[in-house]
Order: structure tokens, then sequence, then C-alpha cells
């Protein structure tokens, strides 16, 4: 929410409107006012639908056509939430809240305006979004690591509303005047490698898997359920406790799952992807080694771990010192070579880790069909 408040009082300064197209869609200042509660009301309410353990929890874990926004719309409009905006001063709309807490693409069945999607934009932007913000400055300071650290004052000064570049649409969209530019380079670096080295560590990894199969067998059917009540009765304190409580009863259904993260003894990384393991043509090798594995070992032995590729670099406007707005992938030569954040890996049971590695080493070239690309080097 201050991270937000902070972007929304930069933006609307008159100094900031650089262009006719932004100014045209800019509320007066005293409507201003009243938008400025809604976007630090939706600030407040953008992650209340996350589910225990946060995403780490949500994939494979919901009914089908849901996923934790909509859990936030259902917060906002149907629990005790509701009954809040009415009575605030200034009195808010709930559906412009839903629509600037969860951004377009969420907000089923509701229309957006250019302004609204701005100011869902300041909440939930791919590029400077104010929940991307803050939970890079955060995950950085609580697990301890300086990767996700970056010169977010600076940034957030050196944000404006600026039309497009590439004309595709006519709506502005929330870009930076160039003196920033090295700021953004610093969130999208911060991103990257709290990516590689917090997100993506093996160890997290491990245990990601190891708790969506505690879950899929603790929970009623293998799903969360998706009432408010139902939503609010669970948290990482019931999880965690009934994780205890399963790994001491060697009679619960559960007990192999909750032991595995009790016992910390989760699986070990066998495989994780390189660029040179594509050189035979297999474009997720980490799923060929892992189908080679499972036969060999079992399916209970192996795990296969993937996330598709997706760019590290997103397309802004810029406003330069010449004032022209140009592409933010044409101004930096950092933000238009950042490389793609994807994950193909394969973990193996700790007991089998040395034969598992032994098998791989006699096994890999054959499996990837290195052969000749190896024999060539």
């Amino acid at each position: 929410m201050e991270l937000a408040t902070k972007i929304f009082d930069v933006v609307t300064q008159e100094s900031n409107l650089r262009h006719d197209s932004v100014r045209d869609i800019m509320p007066d200042r005293q409507a201003l006012e009243y938008w400025r509660s809604v976007l630090r009301a939706a600030a407040l309410c953008h992650d209340i639908g996350h589910l225990p353990f946060s995403h780490a929890a949500e994939d494979e874990l919901l009914p089908d056509g849901y996923d934790h926004e909509r859990l936030t719309v259902d917060l906002i409009r149907n629990s005790d939430l509701a009954e809040v905006w009415p009575k605030l001063t200034p009195p808010l709309t709930t559906d412009h809240i839903v629509k600037v807490a969860v951004g377009p693409k969420k907000a089923r069945g509701l229309e957006f305006n250019a302004w609204e999607t701005i100011l869902s934009e300041i909440i939930t932007g791919n590029a400077f979004g104010a929940d991307r913000m803050d939970y890079l400055l955060r995950d950085s300071y609580h697990a301890g690591v300086a990767y996700g650290r970056y010169d977010h004052f600076r940034l957030i000064q050196c944000l404006a509303i600026l039309p497009r570049e590439d004309k595709q649409s006519d709506e502005p969209a929330l870009g930076l005047l160039e003196g920033g530019v090295q700021a953004s380079e610093g969130l999208m670096l911060a991103r990257h490698f709290m990516f590689k080295q917090v997100y993506f560590h093996h160890v997290r990894r491990a245990y990601d898997i190891h708790l969506k199969e505690f879950l899929k067998s603790w929970l009623e059917g293998g799903r969360f359920g998706t009432t408010c009540k139902e939503h609010m009765r669970l948290t990482d304190a019931e999880v965690l406790s009934a994780i205890r409580e399963a790994a001491s009863n060697k009679k619960s259904k559960s007990h192999k799952f909750a032991a595995r993260i009790d016992s910390r003894k989760h699986f070990k990384l066998l495989f994780s992807a390189l660029p040179s393991d594509r050189a035979g043509g297999i474009l997720t090798p980490g799923k060929s080694i892992a189908e080679a594995a499972s036969n060999e070992f079992g399916a209970d032995s192996i795990r296969y771990d993937y996330v598709r590729p997706k760019s590290a670099a997103h397309d802004f406007p810029v406003f330069t010192h010449a004032r022209k707005v140009e592409s933010s992938l044409r101004v930096s030569d950092i933000l238009s070579k950042l490389p793609v954040l994807d994950l193909d890996s394969v973990y193996c049971e700790g007991a089998s880790r040395s034969a598992c590695q032994k098998w791989l080493d006699q096994n890999r070239t054959k499996i990837l069909k290195l052969e000749h690309t190896e024999g060539a080097q």
C-alpha cells in the first residue's frame, strides 16, 4: 500500500503529465482523491486470496477455474469486507476495488477504461507494479540475501504515465523517464537473480514438491475449499500443525509426505538442464531424464520440476531526454539482453542419490541424444 501510494502521488503530479493523451484520461483533482483511496484499499487487498504457503500451495490444489486472484475477488465482494467499503470516507465502490486489486486479466466480467487500467498496473504491473517492487525487497530481507535490492526510491520518482511507443494501443501505460532507466535495470536484474538464487533454489523447489504432495493427501478431496469461510479457516499454522501430527503418526495416509518435510529428508537434485543439454534436439531434457530415471528406479523415487520459459525483460515506454517516447528495449542494452527464466530439473530420493548419479553419468549422453554433438566437440 505504501509503495502503490507513492507511485500514485508521483505519476499524478501535474509536472509529470507529459502528453495530451495522458491528460485526457486523468480525472479531476477531487476525483483523484477518491481514486487514491480506491488504490490504497486495493493494494491492501491484493494478496488476501493467497493460500497457505502462497504460490507453493496453489498449483494443482484448487478446482478448475480458480486461482488466488479469484479468491481475492470473492473476499472483497462476499466476506465481511463488503460491509466496509460503503462506510469509508469517501465511500468506495466494490467493483472499483476489484478492478484495481487484480487487473483486467483477472477481474472477470468487468470492463476497464484507460484510467482504471493504469491504476491496476500500479499494483499488478509486470514491470513496475507495487506488488513486484515489494516482494523483491521483502523476500531478500527475510531470506538474508542482497540479490533483491535495488534503488526503489529513484525508480518511483522517475515513473510517469506515457503513451505507448508501439502504437498498438491508444491507451497510455506506466512508463519511465530516461533518468530512471538504470534504476529499472536494477529492478529487473534483482528479479532475475532472486529467481535464480532463491525462488528457483533446488532445495526450496524440492520442499514445494513435498508440500504439494502432503496437501493433496491431507486436504479433503485433495483440493482447497473456495468459500470465504473455508479460505479463512486455513493458514500456514494449521498446515504446519497437520504436518507435525502426520509425521508422528505412521498410520496416517499423509505420514510419508509429512515425514519428508518434518525430518528434512527432502529429495536431492539429480539433474538441472543447461543450454548444452538441448544440443541433441530435446527441448525439455529434464523430462526425458525423469522418464528414464522413473523406469529405472521407480516413479516414487523420482520427481520432475518444470517452469515454462518466460521473458525477464519487459517492454515499457521511456520518455527520453530528446522528449520522445521510446521502447525500453531500445533504450537499454541490459534490458534487451536479459536471459529468459526457466527451470527443467529432476530430483531423486536422498537414499538413492549415489546410484541415480552413477546411472545418469552412464546414460545421460544416450538419453539426450548427445552422442553426435559431443563426438563432434
